[in-house]
């Protein structure tokens, strides 16, 4: 592998650019970021050395938010209290119950994916 190197007001810096992604990192791929510099040192160095940590951090926050869809839709399902006639006739109780499946999710998600 060659490194290129440009010459910006007289210092040679290494052009260290990363290929464009066609995703995003969201929050979860930033929460994944911050556990890997503190807690897995070696694979956070690994990773950004050979240039596979935005693919990595990519993958994690897509998985995520597949994981989250998938819990999200399985508790909206089996639960009769949050139908739209409910939702219409008793909003803070439908946003209490959508909010705490949301933090559930979220939790099982942390768990499987980010603090692995």
């Amino acid at each position: 592998m060659t490194m290129k190197y440009l010459k910006i007001n007289g210092f040679v810096l290494p052009n260290l650019v990363t290929k464009n992604s066609k995703s995003k990192i969201n929050k979860y791929g930033l929460l994944r970021l911050d556990y890997l510099k503190t807690h897995k040192k070696t694979l956070y160095e690994v990773l950004l050395m050979k240039g596979e940590l935005i693919n990595h951090l990519n993958l994690i926050s897509e998985l995520c938010e597949e994981r989250l869809n998938i819990l999200m839709n399985n508790y909206v399902k089996n639960d009769e209290k949050l139908s739209e006639k409910n939702k219409n006739f008793n909003q803070l109780e439908w946003i209490k119950l959508m909010n705490n499946y949301k933090n559930c999710a979220e939790e099982v998600t942390f768990k499987e994916l980010i603090y692995v």
